[in-house]
């Protein structure tokens, strides 16, 4: 187990795409957190071609801030992917330029990295106007193929407790094992999904993921990808990159039937009017050669190092577990 005291230090790797404002209000708090923690930190703010004068309001403002500016937006996966790379220290926290960062945000999150096995680790996410819990530990339900049916539980007692996920809007995660898995796959971009699929990507390497109540942070929901893209885009990207999910993580039996339900669901796609869902579908096929290599790759490394645990069994481990701290917290 390695010792807590030899965290050095946290990279804290924002992507922006015209969050000037974002940026504005929360950046002095991401530094208050970041002073509290008592360790060494750098803050890279990495810009997704923005229009709204986020890249001179950094240069001006916060000239010690790591600015990693793109000629051409690229998307969520591809932007971060590049904050990523230039990341140095021993912990990495991806952070949404929409989070606000509580004082004590990092405090007891530090202790989970003490546990050699750990990936990464996420608060709980309130919403900034509300103050209600938005995001929590990620408890997956039960299903034969799904894959993102899940809910949020806010467990508040017991230590260690385990999530499904590491929501990307606030992944404090081991940059070594980060870099390992080549962080997010960006066959995702430009949104939605990423996140869920480098976590499980993380449990099936034999890694972990936690959650931890007491660390907290605000998030204005919807500020950034529905400001930016029309509905039916977001229904289209939204849906592909679900496809693409469940195409990298089932194997066997169940990647077969779900793949052949979801073929015949194309008839009642049709009926019910939903005609993004062809375009999504389409876009997946497209796809699929590339995420192919990239699941090839990535089993046959986990394999090789004698970590690959498949997704089902990740699964039912991480219910069982969770399962176990909720009847624990009712006594």
């Amino acid at each position: 187990m390695q010792n807590i005291n030899t965290v050095t230090g946290i990279s804290v790797v924002i992507p922006n795409y015209n969050g000037k404002n974002l940026l504005e209000k929360n950046l002095p708090l991401v530094f208050s957190a970041l002073k509290a923690s008592g360790v060494a930190y750098e803050v890279i703010v990495a810009d997704d071609a923005s229009a709204d004068g986020s890249v001179d309001f950094i240069s001006q403002q916060y000239p010690e801030i790591i600015l990693i500016k793109s000629e051409k937006n690229g998307g969520f996966a591809t932007n971060i992917n590049k904050g990523i790379s230039a990341a140095k220290l021993d912990l990495v926290l991806m952070l949404n330029s929409d989070i606000k960062l509580s004082e004590e945000y990092f405090i007891t999150q530090l202790r989970y990295f003490a546990i050699a096995d750990t990936f990464g680790v996420m608060a709980q996410i309130r919403d900034e106007e509300s103050d209600e819990v938005v995001e929590a530990c990620k408890y997956p339900r039960q299903s034969f193929f799904k894959i993102n049916h899940l809910k949020n539980v806010a467990f508040d007692k017991g230590g260690n407790i385990y999530t499904y996920y590491l929501s990307g809007a606030n992944a404090l995660v081991n940059r070594e094992k980060l870099l390992e898995l080549g962080g997010f796959n960006e066959l995702f971009s430009p949104f939605y999904h990423e996140d869920l699929d480098l976590s499980l990507r993380a449990w099936e390497n034999g890694w972990k993921c936690y959650y931890e109540h007491d660390a907290v942070c605000w998030h204005a929901i919807s500020t950034t990808i529905k400001a930016h893209s029309s509905k039916k885009r977001i229904k289209t990207i939204s849906t592909r990159n679900r496809l693409l999910l469940h195409y990298f993580h089932l194997r066997g039996i169940r990647l077969y039937l779900w793949a052949f339900i979801t073929f015949l669901s194309l008839v009642v796609k049709w009926i019910s009017g939903k005609l993004y869902y062809y375009k999504a579908y389409l876009l997946f096929i497209k796809l699929i050669p590339a995420m192919h290599s990239y699941k090839q790759r990535f089993i046959t490394t986990a394999v090789a190092k004698r970590q690959y645990i498949p997704f089902i069994t990740v699964k039912e481990n991480i219910i069982k577990v969770l399962d176990q701290t909720f009847k624990m917290q009712q006594k």
